[in-house]
């Protein structure tokens, strides 16, 4: 014994694999397993919102985007921004884009004359006029040296329109690009200064960029009080949420042209950028404050689409603008015509023009109604998912299941709730769906590790019992562990009985090989078994070669008579399909071969379903009247030659759906009032066909002459329905009422005849 055994030291065991093992199933035993499961799901779950894939992503953006549908920005009722649009109107009458920089000028000076504060163009002019009159005498060929000295005396369009531009305060669009593009006039071109303030060692690498920057003419440029980025790019769904205000094109921090808009306004010459360690955190401009994400971008609340913004560039150039309706305003210059391909999709709109973009834009900085998201969301989401998960994981122990429930429900109002607040009362986007869908997730976790733990349980018992009781009972009893009880319920069903004929037959071929009439039997049996189980039939039992099933129990069916139908037609495809495999089989073996050939009777009524049998010995099965009938209409359809026989409440049902006819008034053995017959002679597009209408009437003229007693009609209605019935496997049924019609011929029935047949057998 060593010293340490001796003096009661601890066991080196309890540090070994076995030991530390042994610690967890202790840890575990007393917490639980879905608590720990659940534990561990919040984790993994905490590392997917801090990682941020682009699922998570696209979910917390189009619950923003539902949030902004629920409730859109309500414009101000002084709208300080206008639209001018080169609409289709424009374009019909003053002809296709670009138009002579002239025209524009024109739009500049009438603009000015209205009293606009401000001009902005949502296009750029990065080529000269082509319908200027200089170009034109230099690129116009066949023209006459009188004719080019004309022109080139005349004005430069570019040049008209940049004293337009100079003679009031106008900000020029620019688009940033992904290739490089040089710029082409003499010196450095024009540009916003930018003063950056903060603790970012390089704040442009925190900003959108692009390589390029597409700039207007240097003419047009220099005369412009302000220059600024129209380009948006959409999220990666191709949707417009947020909207650079600064960004990095060309190699140079430029501003967007919303935010040079105001920048003009005010009269600032410099854009403020403030920074932090993860980016940019706002811009500033004189009386304004704006801030940003890290990558100088805003989220905008969007109002739905507007057209009271609109005002058609036709109605400017025509002068038939109402007065004041630009005075003190910022105007934009875009385009609505979808043949210009300047279309957005938004939150609220598949289609929004991109110049209505801007001037939403405008609308939310001028009046303060800009969305933001916290540089802590993150942080936020993550501490928000792990408080409420882990109050899940500890009381639900405490609380059960309806408690858990309702505390689950509690937790999830106050996300929803807190987040609606934020949004409408101070334009705060809070992402609530990560925390719900997290908690939720662990919820359910702990609800179906209870459940798995009852699974278990009802294994044990499926173990125990298995063995003595049959698997219905078991599983029955697995369910609902206490004593089963008998009994059943009042149910309308449809209930089908399939019979072989001919079945003595077959068995007496095989009488010296009973294991082939065996696998015969299950050749098919199955079949025809898969057709019901197939259009949600319930197998009540096999009776040697017939099976019985019904439909609508245990679970409702709205259409049971149709499923039935259905069912039986199938059958018999089925039946088709195994007598061609076992004729080919037959053929290549050199053997005789009998064919399978089934009789099916459906009916519908009210039954007592559930629960039948002893004390002892119980099954789920079907009792009552109807099912007798069903039985007996079966018997019915080798007498008929018909493969199917339908009770009336069945062929009521069904009848505008499938072709069915009726076959007879029969007086089944056992009962006192006869019952109507019918057959279902093909599927739902054969009733629709031309043939079956013809067939239809042709049959409807022999049963009413046949009850008539008008025998020479009834035999000439039966020939004529069996040319039309060619392929249905309804010859016997015409063969029969065409001896009827001669044996009534030569003995006629008695007085008081109604047409109804009494059966003599089952």
């Amino acid at each position: 014994m060593t010293p340490l055994a001796a003096s009661g030291g601890t066991d080196p065991g309890r540090f070994s694999g076995r030991g530390v093992l042994r610690r967890i199933g202790r840890i575990g035993r007393r917490v639980g397993p879905g608590r720990l499961l659940a534990g561990g799901l919040l984790v993994l779950l905490l590392l997917v919102r801090i990682t941020d894939p682009p699922a998570v992503e696209a979910l917390r953006l189009r619950t923003f985007d539902a949030m902004q549908a629920l409730a859109p920005r309500v414009p101000p009722a002084e709208r300080p921004v206008a639209i001018v649009d080169v609409d289709e109107a424009s374009l019909g009458e003053f002809g296709q884009w670009p138009w002579t920089r002239t025209r524009l000028a024109a739009i500049c000076r009438a603009l000015q004359e209205a009293g606009a504060a401000l001009v902005a163009f949502d296009i750029v002019f990065s080529e000269p006029d082509r319908l200027s009159p200089p170009l034109l005498a230099r690129t116009v060929p066949n023209l006459s040296e009188a004719a080019r000295a004309d022109l080139r005396a005349q004005p430069d369009s570019d040049a008209v329109f940049a004293a337009a531009i100079g003679r009031m305060p106008v900000v020029l669009g620019q688009t940033a690009t992904t290739t490089p593009v040089a710029w082409t006039g003499d010196g450095p071109p024009p540009q916003t200064g930018t003063a950056v303030v903060g603790t970012h060692p390089d704040p442009e690498t925190a900003l959108v960029a692009f390589p390029g920057l597409v700039r207007n003419l240097p003419v047009l440029e220099r005369a412009a009080a302000g220059r600024g980025v129209f380009t948006i790019s959409p999220e990666r769904d191709g949707v417009v949420r947020r909207v650079p205000l600064v960004l990095r094109a060309g190699g140079t921090v430029v501003p967007t042209l919303a935010l040079d808009i105001l920048r003009v306004a005010t009269g600032a010459d410099t854009l403020l950028i403030r920074t932090d360690e993860a980016g940019v955190v706002s811009l500033r401009l004189p009386d304004l404050t704006v801030p940003t994400d890290p990558r100088g971008q805003i989220w905008v609340r969007f109002g739905p689409h507007d057209p009271g913004l609109y005002v058609s560039a036709r109605d400017v150039l025509n002068g038939t603008v109402p007065p004041g309706r630009f005075r003190d305003r910022i105007v934009l210059v875009g385009t609505s015509s979808v043949g210009l391909l300047d279309n957005r999709t938004t939150p609220l709109d598949r289609a929004m023009p991109g110049v209505e973009v801007h001037a939403q834009l405008l609308e939310n900085l001028l009046t303060g109604t800009t969305l933001t998201v916290p540089n802590e969301a993150v942080l936020i989401a993550v501490g928000a998912t792990a408080a409420a998960s882990l109050a899940i994981i500890l009381v639900a122990p405490i609380l059960g299941a309806l408690g858990l429930l309702l505390f689950g429900a509690v937790v999830a109002a106050l996300f929803v709730v807190a987040s609606w607040h934020l949004f409408s009362g101070h334009g705060i986007l809070f992402d609530a769906t990560y925390p719900l869908l997290a908690t939720s997730l662990v919820y359910l976790t702990l609800v179906f590790t209870n459940y798995f733990r009852e699974q278990a349980g009802r294994r044990r018992i499926r173990l125990a019992f298995g063995r003595y009781l049959s698997p219905d009972l078991v599983e029955q009893l697995a369910l609902s562990p206490e004593p089963l009880r008998l009994g059943g319920v009042e149910q309308r069903l449809t209930i089908m009985f399939s019979d072989v004929r001919g079945f003595t037959t077959i068995a007496e071929f095989y009488k010296t090989d009973p294991a082939g009439l065996t696998a015969l039997m299950n050749r098919f049996l199955t079949p025809l078994t898969n057709a019901i189980l197939d259009r949600k039939g319930t197998i009540d039992k096999y009776m040697g070669d017939a099976i019985m099933a019904f439909w609508n129990a245990p679970l409702p069916n709205a259409e049971h008579e149709a499923h039935a139908a259905a069912a039986a037609l199938d059958m018999l495809a089925r039946m088709d399909a195994l007598n061609a495999a076992r004729r080919t089989e037959a053929e290549s073996g050199g053997h005789p071969v009998l064919p399978l050939d089934v009789g099916i009777g459906i009916n519908t009524g009210d039954c007592v379903v559930g629960n039948m049998g002893s004390d002892l010995r119980f099954d789920y099965s079907v009792l009552g009247d109807p099912v007798n009938v069903a039985s007996r209409l079966e018997g019915q359809s080798k007498f008929y030659g018909v493969k199917i026989v339908l009770g009336e409440p069945t062929a009521q049902a069904i009848r505008d759906r499938f072709p069915v006819l009726e076959i007879d008034l029969l007086q089944v053995k056992g009962k006192t009032e006869p019952v109507a017959l019918f057959t279902l002679v093909g599927d739902e597009a054969f009733r629709r066909s031309e043939r079956f209408g013809q067939l239809a009437a042709r049959h409807a003229g022999m049963i009413a002459a046949y009850r008539a007693r008008h025998w020479d009609e009834t035999e000439a209605a039966a020939q004529a329905c069996r040319a039309l019935a060619v392929g249905l496997r309804i010859d016997g049924l015409y063969a029969l009422y065409a001896e009827r019609a001669e044996a009534f011929r030569r003995e006629p029935p008695p007085e008081g005849w109604n047409g109804v047949t009494v059966a003599t057998t089952k």
